[in-house]
């Protein structure tokens, strides 16, 4: 049974689907004014693999990842540009799209765009008003009136008065409590607007995503994913919206992943250590990166330090090693063998990734002991289900370089013949010279082999 941290409930679950063999899930996407950093990719990659596995569990699977294509940031950063809010978005959806493919995810089954769902939520918000959840201030903007949803601060475990005393409470003249989140905004000069009900504006941002997952999965369906810093207050006002709306549970199982670090500080613009996945993969390869998001628990903190992509370079070097001169033939898993059920327990143990890899490297190290076509097979079928060593292994290993193969290969038949001659000053030179030009040479029973360092 597979099972599942809910942040709702605040432990671990059985995973029970509303319908036996679907699962209907709704992660909290990208808002697209800037290119995508490391967070995002957390997103991006844990989602994804979420998503496999089920896949690979017999579900069939409606993966719904919503793009905000409407937001302050974005009509700020389209203003300082002096370009149109659409040509900005559509860029950084393209960015957006290029960098998850580099990471290897399978691209989501919707991804529905804010701006193409406003009717909806004027729908919505129309009906909170009609039933006393939601007014329209003297300003004009359109508020949702906190205390009266009965259930709020169920997810993020606070109470009406720590959030009244609390700092995230906005001071807003036009509320009728301080507490109450805007649904709805009163445009303002030189800004995009929708017409409504309550005049010109647009969406607040919370609504959109109350709207898009209804769309797309029903007012009741089973997850809701997203950032830890989404919790409070996104997905608390996503709850108190569509509940408020449609008289139901919103989602059964809240899974959020853990923030990430670097060098064991936050991430943030204003420390300096703020990356981008772009400027991530200038120094390491996609599929490293991807390793080490997945090497640590989706749900704990993810401490990004070159050290620690460095680790994770030699880590799935590793792997690919082991697979190295294999001819592999692949079959169905059969989930009986030691190794199969191993990998699928720590998966069914809300997706335990770091032991899932540890059954990776007990794969490897059987076949470095004796070359096997059909443990060879097992490793990569295991490791595709992480969206891992899918490449031949010489393309990982040997790939990235400014130097071509056949200089590397040329390099390597002088040493050999240096090495014949007895001319061991000259095999070391050689061996010497492509060590500062970043290759490795393996001396084998088979020949000689490289490597990038």
């Amino acid at each position: 049974m597979l099972k599942i941290y809910n942040s709702l409930s605040r432990q671990k679950q059985d995973f029970i689907p509303i319908d036996p063999h679907k699962i209907r899930m709704y992660v909290c996407g990208m808002t697209v004014y800037d290119f995508c950093h490391l967070g995002h990719a957390r997103v991006m990659v844990v989602f994804d693999m979420v998503a496999r596995w089920f896949r690979a569990s017999d579900y069939e699977v409606t993966y719904v990842r919503n793009i905000t294509d409407i937001d302050d940031k974005i009509i700020k950063r389209a203003n300082e540009n002096n370009e149109t809010i659409q040509s900005l978005t559509q860029r950084f959806i393209t960015a957006m799209d290029e960098d998850s493919a580099k990471l290897g995810i399978i691209r989501p089954d919707l991804e529905p765009r804010a701006t193409e769902h406003v009717q909806g939520m004027l729908d919505m918000i129309g009906k909170l008003i009609e039933k006393g959840f939601a007014y329209q201030a003297d300003n004009g903007d359109v508020f949702y009136k906190v205390r009266s949803f009965n259930d709020y601060g169920k997810l993020s475990g606070k109470s009406l008065e720590d959030l009244r005393a609390g700092e995230r409470v906005d001071v807003d003249g036009a509320k009728q409590d301080p507490l109450d989140f805007v649904l709805w905004k009163s445009v303002k000069l030189g800004e995009p607007y929708w017409e409504s009900p309550w005049g010109n504006g647009r969406p607040g941002w919370h609504i959109e995503c109350s709207v898009m997952s209804a769309v797309h999965l029903g007012a009741h369906f089973d997850i809701h994913g997203g950032g830890q810093d989404l919790q409070f207050p996104h997905h608390e006002n996503e709850i108190a919206q569509s509940e408020a709306t449609h008289g139901c549970t919103m989602a059964n199982y809240w899974v959020h992943n853990g923030f990430v670090r670097v060098d064991d500080e936050k991430m943030s613009k204003s420390l300096g250590n703020f990356f981008t996945i772009r400027e991530v993969l200038e120094k390491y390869d996609a599929e490293v990166v991807r390793f080490f998001i997945l090497r640590a628990h989706y749900r704990s903190p993810l401490n990004y330090s070159d050290k620690h992509l460095d680790d994770a370079k030699q880590a799935l070097t590793r792997l690919y090693t082991a697979l190295r001169g294999i001819d592999v033939v692949e079959s169905p898993i059969d989930w009986q063998l030691p190794h199969a059920a191993k990998f699928k327990a720590a998966m069914d143990d809300d997706f335990n990734t770091p032991e899932a890899l540890a059954v990776l490297f007990e794969l490897a190290n059987d076949l470095n002991k004796g070359k096997s076509g059909a443990t060879a097979a097992l490793l990569k079928q295991l490791a595709a289900i992480l969206g891992l060593l899918q490449r031949g292994p010489e393309e990982f290993l040997q790939g990235g370089t400014e130097h071509n193969e056949v200089d590397v290969e040329s390099m390597i038949a002088a040493r050999i013949a240096a090495k014949k001659a007895k001319d061991y000053a000259e095999a070391d030179r050689i061996r010497k010279t492509l060590a500062e030009a970043g290759i490795v040479l393996e001396d084998t029973a088979q020949g000689t082999t490289w490597r990038r360092a």
